[in-house]
């Protein structure tokens, strides 16, 4: 016993010791670690961004830096407030999704659409819709419908004249289950995977989705013809009219066709002709098209012609119309389009693949073990109580163990928690409910597991967790400490700049004070004089308020440093210039004084002092948190730093 013991802890010594090689500490800040890891993510990721080369003994300055600000963040407690916490485990929860599915899966899912695009299949239907609350339209009715349908088509039945008799689905009257060409994320997962994997002239074995079962006939498939872009005229057909009305609207077509055969612009023929009120205005122009968007008898003339060319007037359902093609295009490579189809694949049917996927094998990684003793006892003491109370107060008391994962032992209990908490449908059968929300807890606790190792299991995504933490841990200490403090430090800023006066002169002169533009000599001699009484900085303000009343602009005021060449009143009235003419404001002058050396104080140069009084502030602050905490670098880790 002892010496399993011994083994088992000399195992584990082992294990930690390859771990501490595997990633080593290259500095240690105030007693904690910074592993190698991080730092070499960081420096390789800013190797990758910086346009300036800088070499491993600078990045390494840097990184100290960095680190010392996010320690003394730490030490501020900015890492514990209510609003830090919530931001960063919203960053969290937005990167894991990425780790809690598998990639491999969702790849290939991804590249299954991708395929599916450039592929259509010519598909009808028949449907036999599901209703749980009417006993005529279960889903093992519906199923029994399919199987008995399915038979006659197989013995020679007509499809089509079964789809008029027996689908339930609403467009059936219109178009004899006949649904087009289509393709990948235009219908429901599940009739899509049978659609594409039924081959041509036959019917699918029943096909279940959220709105029934279906039969699907393949009819054909085709490349898929791209987009296109068109404009059309369009003279409508009511659903009620006479024989007369009708010829009426085939005159109007072929007289808008002859307009365009004698070469009037097929703008103008859409504006005087077109009855589509979502057209009209725009020239004609439609949306960008795909297969199926639209009725068959536009689509197929639309995707006929040549860019350029002009259709015959034909006839839809909906009306006479004249198609011109403006443009064509395929579809875009796969590693342009994969960002947009796993958003799509995201909202779609198949969206829990990839996490399913996952779940299976993270029950094989961390030895997954289920108790069926006790889940029968659950599903009895189900069905006896119809999951009244008295279920619920057992579940919740019972602490024997319902499965484990990695060691940890899931109780009875803790899926009475999960259970009590779910939006699970109350109305399906008890058997079958409570199955289901044991299977959602116990997908929920495996996913659960691996979301609080990721940190610990995927390198990249702690670097990139730490690295998002400490960048907002960064911005507020230094928010605090330099940014916002040199901004609102007035006396700091008046002491800086007469400090350091020298380096803000000038070596031409700067013409300091308020240009005023106005529309009349009485509005200009009544701002002059206002000018007498009021002070520098408020003067533009005062001035565009008080004079310009009514609704009407009189006069147009701005101050400031200005250079000859920065504004021709200036030039004319300081610099010896030209005359300046603005037919707007055509009286005009300029009042204040002539700067030669340099600024006269720091609010004439604000910007620049202030972003150089915080350049100071952030030195200073360094030497204290160089002085304030201890510091120690492992040149030997750092020395097997490798840019990659």
């Amino acid at each position: 016993m002892k010496k399993g013991i011994f083994l088992l802890a000399l195992s584990l010594f082992a294990s930690n010791m390859i771990a501490q090689e595997s990633d080593p500490t290259i500095m240690t800040i105030n007693g904690k670690e910074i592993k190698k890891s991080e730092f070499d993510y960081i420096y390789n990721k800013n190797k990758q961004q910086q346009l300036e080369e800088k070499s491993l003994d600078e990045y390494l300055e840097m990184f100290k830096d960095y680190k010392l600000k996010v320690m003394e963040a730490e030490v501020n407690g900015i890492d514990t407030t209510k609003a830090f916490i919530s931001e960063l485990q919203g960053y969290r929860n937005q990167i894991a999704q990425a780790y809690l599915v598998d990639q491999e899966a969702d790849e290939k899912l991804a590249l299954e659409a991708y395929n599916r695009l450039q592929e259509n299949v010519e598909a009808a239907h028949i449907l036999f819709a599901i209703d749980e609350n009417n006993p005529e339209r279960t889903e093992a009715k519906a199923y029994e419908k399919a199987v008995a349908l399915k038979k006659q088509i197989d013995a020679g039945a007509d499809f089509t004249e079964l789809a008029k008799k027996y689908s339930e689905d609403p467009s059936v009257s219109r178009n004899g289950g006949y649904l087009g060409y289509i393709k990948g994320f235009m219908t429901v997962y599940p009739f899509e995977q049978a659609a594409y994997t039924t081959p041509v002239g036959e019917v699918s074995e029943p096909v279940l989705s959220r709105f029934g079962y279906h039969l699907i006939k393949v009819i054909s498939r085709r490349n898929d013809p791209g987009e296109v872009l068109s404009a059309h005229i369009m003279v409508m057909l009511p659903t009620s009219m006479t024989a007369t009305e009708e010829k009426a609207k085939e005159t109007k077509i072929r007289e808008a066709y002859q307009k365009l055969q004698d070469g009037v612009a097929f703008e103008d023929v859409v504006r005087e002709y077109s009855e589509d009120p979502g057209t009209r205005d725009t020239d004609g122009r439609m949306r960008w098209l795909t297969t199926g968007r639209i009725v068959k008898e536009y689509e197929d003339v639309a995707f006929s012609l040549k860019e350029g060319e002009i259709s015959e007037p034909f006839k839809s359902p909906y009306g006479w119309h004249i198609v011109k093609v403006i443009e064509k295009r395929g579809i875009k490579p796969f590693d342009e389009m994969k960002k947009d189809i796993m958003r799509r694949i995201a909202r779609d049917d198949r969206s829990g693949n990839g996490k399913e996927t996952l779940i299976s094998k993270l029950k094989v990684e961390y030895n997954y073990n289920f108790n069926g003793e006790k889940m029968a006892e659950i599903k009895e003491l189900a069905l006896k109580t119809n999951l009244d109370e008295t279920f619920q107060a057992t579940i919740a008391s019972d602490n024997e163990t319902l499965f484990t994962l990695a060691g940890n032992n899931y109780k009875v209990s803790d899926f009475a928690e999960y259970y009590a908490n779910s939006k699970t449908e109350k109305d399906t059968k008890v058997e079958t409910l409570i199955m289901r929300s044991v299977d959602e807890y116990i997908d929920y606790a495996v996913i659960a597991y691996e979301n609080s190792r990721l940190e610990e299991k995927y390198p990249d995504f702690r670097n990139l967790y730490n690295e998002y933490r400490d960048g907002m841990l960064l911005f507020e200490i230094s928010n605090r400490e330099v940014w916002d403090k040199a901004s609102k430090d007035e006396k700091g800023l008046k002491k800086y700049f007469k400090k350091n006066r020298r380096q803000y002169s000038w070596s031409e002169p700067h013409f300091k004070g308020v240009v005023v533009q106005c529309k009349n000599d009485s509005v200009a001699k009544l701002a002059n004089s206002m000018l007498e009484d009021l002070k520098y900085d408020e003067s533009a303000k005062v001035l565009n308020k008080e004079l310009n009343t009514g609704g009407e602009r009189v006069v147009s005021v701005k101050k400031g440093l200005f250079v000859k060449g920065d504004n021709g009143i200036v030039d004319y009235n300081v610099f010896g210039g030209k005359p300046y003419v603005d037919e707007t404001y055509p009286v005009s002058f300029a009042k204040g004084r002539l700067l030669k050396k340099g600024p006269e104080n720091y609010t004439d140069v604000k910007g620049q002092v202030t972003s150089d009084y915080q350049q100071q502030l952030e030195k200073d602050w360094l030497k204290k948190l160089n002085k304030k905490y201890k510091v120690e670098i492992n040149y030997d880790v750092v020395s097997t730093i490798e840019e990659k």
